[in-house]
């Protein structure tokens, strides 16, 4: 069944952002990350390993809820799909693949970094979107700003969020989450630290406004 992505994002507060270079290692961090409190991951498609790793994580750790990022053409749907991915993001909004999306059934979480885009995804029958790339857009105070305008709006900041201001985001009655690699860092992961990668998504898992 396919899940709302806004349903998605009210899993925890914190998305991982990973970036995964072999394949096998994603089982291994998708069980840390749930053994930290986190049951979601965004997998980059930035390797050639990434549908690999989604696929293996979609098969071996059925709890994982896992997405791919950085999808940036329709073209690659199929293969998204393919690998079993149960959400995508784009780091911007293309309308095209917005539709696309909609047609082949798979949960897209658009980026916009201005009301102007906001507007139009709003027209275009979205309300959940990923705020990107967050700090150098102004940070907590432009989505502060943004909410009176367009209240209906709920927002995934993403880019440049550190567990240490991940809590100016998450007080914002329009931000669901925010995502970032800090719960699962890429030298972690190419390490198969395991232990670290559990003890830093247990300190996102317990992040609130």
């Amino acid at each position: 069944m396919s899940l709302a992505v806004r349903d998605i994002l009210t899993r925890g507060p914190v998305i991982p952002v990973v970036t995964i270079e072999d394949a096998s290692t994603g089982p291994d961090l998708a069980r840390a990350l749930m053994d930290g409190g986190i049951t979601v991951i965004e997998v980059t498609m930035r390797t050639p390993a990434a549908l690999d790793a989604v696929r293996a994580i979609r098969a071996e750790v059925p709890g994982m809820i896992a997405g791919v990022g950085t999808l940036l053409d329709p073209d690659r749907i199929p293969d998204v799909l393919a690998a079993g991915a149960q959400f995508a993001v784009s780091p911007g909004l293309d309308l095209a693949l917005v539709d696309a999306c909609r047609t082949a059934g798979l949960p897209l979480l658009p980026g916009i970094q201005t009301v102007s885009e906001a507007m139009a995804a709003r027209r275009a029958g979205l309300d959940t979107l990923k705020f990107f790339p967050a700090k150098t857009s102004g940070g907590p105070a432009a989505l502060q700003q943004i909410q009176p305008v367009l209240p209906d709006l709920r927002f995934c900041p993403t880019g440049g969020i550190g567990q240490a201001d991940a809590k100016g985001y998450l007080a914002l009655p329009n931000v669901l989450c925010v995502g970032g690699s800090f719960p699962a860092s890429s030298d972690a992961i190419r390490r198969r630290d395991w232990t670290a990668v559990r003890a830093s998504a247990a300190a996102a898992a317990e992040l609130n406004g």
